[in-house]
């Protein structure tokens, strides 16, 4: 239940209330039983995240310094985030392929959907925790936070925009010339304003507070027996890749998907064959929030996932040293494994109403 806040009022009180509240906080879409509860979802939604680095993390690569994070920067990069305008056709925004409830990443569809009912080509990953990311995307095709949006912008399959189209479309809109003045300071709209508004956005999405979170952080009953029995089987086969605290060291590797790998991976990127069917790593985080799994979304549970490491690993040029001949765990450790696997998730991160659709209703 929602927290209320005043006590409950005859039907007649409540609607007076919503009725100034609704001229006091203009917009508000308010009614005479709900109005209270929908303040509430407003109010939160006007705080605007603090970018703060978890104890015991490392610092971030993404520098807010040439980019502080404003109420009305993140107010606007959130709107960008959830706008249709930003695709060609107007039906696709980012929040399309990444969505909250899923940590981000496009539950239940192996590979991205674009306009005009077209699939990309690769799983969409969670969106977390991207200030520490050096590279992002499957490949590291983007070098930096702010140029990470133009991948799926200007994608054929997924947004298939054009950037001066997009900004003149923006500089058009009733709305956004004015969001852009209030975030900086003037009502020229260009493309590092858009990229630096959505940064302010994805760079806030931290998600840190699981319950392996709370163990690292001390508390001895956050994780059961068997889970920590799992902790510990995941330290001894799987952390030299998934490093603590971000659960990924965010190299390039392959895990024995494929001796022939279908997609090239990180060699579109680098140019040499033997980075042909390596991805990054990924953050395990939210991993149970995520399905399906690996690049190309072929394995529907995180049963399959780790049976895969167990029996199916295929030898390949690039397949990881540390993988050859797979990961010799018993049923009982997998099954432990499987347990701390789905204390990953963060169900403050995906329920948090600052990151939510400031246009949906709750």
């Amino acid at each position: 239940m929602k927290p209320r806040l005043v006590p409950r009022r005859s039907a007649g009180r409540v609607a007076l209330l919503a009725a100034l509240l609704l001229a006091v906080f203009g917009g508000l879409a308010l009614s005479a039983r709900g109005g209270v509860e929908q303040l509430v979802d407003y109010l939160a939604l006007q705080r605007t995240p603090s970018f703060t680095v978890p104890a015991g993390w490392p610092q971030p690569v993404y520098d807010f310094r040439n980019n502080p994070i404003t109420d009305a920067g993140f107010a606007l990069g959130r709107q960008l985030f959830y706008d249709p305008k930003l695709s060609r056709d107007g039906t696709i925004a980012c929040a399309s392929c990444h969505q909250q409830f899923a940590a981000f990443a496009h539950y239940d569809h192996p590979v991205s959907h674009g306009i005009r009912n077209q699939n990309g080509k690769r799983n969409a990953p969670g969106l977390f925790n991207l200030a520490w990311q050096p590279q992002l995307m499957w490949d590291g095709s983007a070098h930096h936070l702010e140029m990470q949006p133009l991948g799926p912008l200007v994608n054929p399959v997924e947004m298939d925009q054009n950037l001066p189209d997009l900004l003149t479309r923006l500089r058009a809109d009733a709305e956004y010339p004015a969001r852009f003045a209030a975030a900086f300071g003037t009502p020229d709209i260009d493309s590092q304003r858009l990229l630096r508004a959505l940064a302010q956005f994805t760079g806030t999405l931290v998600s840190a507070n699981s319950r392996y979170d709370r163990y690292r952080a001390g508390d001895t009953d956050a994780l059961s027996v068997t889970e920590q029995t799992g902790l510990a089987s995941f330290r001894a086969h799987c952390a030299s890749c998934h490093t603590e605290p971000l659960l990924s060291d965010f190299s390039y590797r392959s895990n024995g998907l494929d001796a022939e790998p279908k997609d090239p991976g990180r060699s579109t990127i680098s140019g040499r064959d033997e980075d042909r069917g390596r991805f990054r790593v990924p953050s395990l985080r939210n991993l149970g929030l995520t399905p399906p799994y690996m690049h190309d979304g072929r394995f529907d549970t995180l049963e399959q996932v780790v049976e895969h490491y167990r029996s199916g690993v295929v030898d390949s040029a690039a397949l990881d040293p540390a993988l050859r001949g797979g990961i010799q765990i018993d049923d009982g450790e997998r099954d432990a494994l499987l347990a701390f696997l789905r204390t990953l998730d963060d169900p403050a991160f995906v329920h948090d109403i600052r990151y939510a659709d400031p246009g949906a209703r709750r």
